[in-house]
């Protein structure tokens, strides 16, 4: 399962650090290749060359290298890694992680990595249930990161309770699960629609909505880590994609989006439209800017094509289309028309009424309802969790 794997460990000051030679010769023996970056406090744990005889390379601790002098580059090192695992993660350094900071070569390697990043936090459990270091893993995770939870045991301080690491053999079993579920949509091609649209009213005014895309790319990520090529098409929004299964393609408006969309649709087994199109265009642009000359303004506005329920009508038995509903009021009364009316396999909803979802924040609460009648509801999550659950259960709707 892990052979040709390239896992990079990021290893933090804990007296946990002494798993982490156990993690090691489980990862070589199942194939993987290893590489270790420490910290300073990290060598007071363990050695160097207790790790670098067990994964048969250099340890990384600095940004300068000791025999040579040569510099050690974190951008090379983050590239190289298909998959980042910070274990032990200290307090500080998920402190640090979760704010930027950034005086060390791990840091420098996690702010410049593109691959998935895993945290397994170890230290005491007041550290562990403090509010701060609570938010600091829950704002590590609307980052995308994702975490392997401390365990109940007996810890250094002799206290038992949570913030024990979780074990090497735990932490191989997450590292193989990713790996599987990196299989999961391989060989599939799918299309997500995400961010807003912008209407123009003159060269200089536009009417859009408040669409972050933060929701989009989430589900764009989970489908790209599973193994699809990801065709994204994207409204105007301010994201950098940084993964290779997926291309980008940018849009401004409505008609924009419908056009790219159809472009692709035939090729894709999968199409999720996340997007938040503007229902209503200006019936005329203005072709220089509008002047402030009378106390009101009257805009013209004429109805925008409906991108869901025009590629809805071609979609084919072998094609899953996903559907979103950002509603008010009436929600699953709403979401169930949207459902039969676009032709979605199953819809998810969410509602601007629920604290922490909708637009331009980082968390979600949605419910799924399904063609056949299925509902499924979840709690408030970070988006990358809720853009998880949905790939999870999209996952197990093509295989049924």
């Amino acid at each position: 399962m892990l052979r040709g794997k390239k896992i990079l460990i990021g290893i933090c000051g804990s007296i946990a650090a002494y798993k982490i030679a156990i993690l090691t010769r489980l990862l070589k023996k199942e194939g993987a290749e290893v590489q270790i970056i420490m910290t300073d406090s990290a060598q007071d744990f363990i050695t160097p060359l207790t790790l670098s005889t067990l994964s048969k390379n250099p340890v990384f601790k600095d940004f300068q290298s000791d025999s040579s002098g040569e510099w050690n580059s974190h951008v090379e090192l983050g590239l190289w890694a298909d998959l980042l695992v910070i274990a032990p993660a200290s307090a500080n350094t998920i402190a640090k992680m979760a704010n930027g900071l950034c005086d060390n070569l791990l840091l420098a390697v996690y702010l410049s990595a593109r691959c998935p990043v895993y945290l397994a936090p170890a230290m005491d459990l007041d550290m562990y249930q403090h509010p701060a270091t609570l938010n600091n893993i829950e704002q590590l995770q609307s980052y995308g990161n994702s975490i392997i939870s401390a365990e109940h045991g007996e810890l250094a301080s002799g206290l038992v309770g949570e913030g024990r690491m979780a074990e090497p053999e735990s932490i191989l079993e997450v590292i193989e699960t990713h790996f599987k579920k990196k299989e999961k949509f391989e060989n599939l091609t799918a299309l997500i629609t995400a961010g807003p649209t912008y209407e123009s009213i003159d060269p200089v005014r536009f009417v859009g909505n408040y669409s972050s895309g933060k929701m989009g790319y989430a589900l764009a990520q989970q489908l790209a880590y599973s193994g699809a090529n990801v065709k994204l098409v994207l409204g105007p929004v301010s994201i950098d994609i940084d993964h290779p299964n997926i291309e980008r393609i940018d849009v401004t408006n409505a008609e924009e989006m419908l056009k790219a969309s159809k472009k692709v649709y035939k090729e894709c087994q999968i199409a999720i439209f996340s997007a938040a199109v503007s229902d209503y265009k200006p019936a005329d642009v203005a072709d220089q800017k509008i002047k402030k000359e009378s106390d009101s303004f009257n805009l013209q506005m004429k109805k925008n094509p409906d991108i869901a329920y025009e590629l809805g009508k071609i979609k084919k038995n072998n094609q899953i289309n996903v559907g979103f509903a950002l509603e008010t009021e009436n929600e699953i009364e709403n979401a169930s028309l949207k459902l039969k009316k676009k032709n979605f396999d199953f819809i998810v909803l969410n509602s601007l009424r629920d604290e922490g979802a909708g637009f331009s924040v980082n968390t979600n609460k949605v419910e799924i309802i399904d063609a056949s009648g299925i509902r499924k509801s979840f709690g408030l999550k970070p988006k990358d969790e809720v853009a998880k659950d949905i790939i999870d259960y999209l996952y197990e709707k093509i295989n049924s």
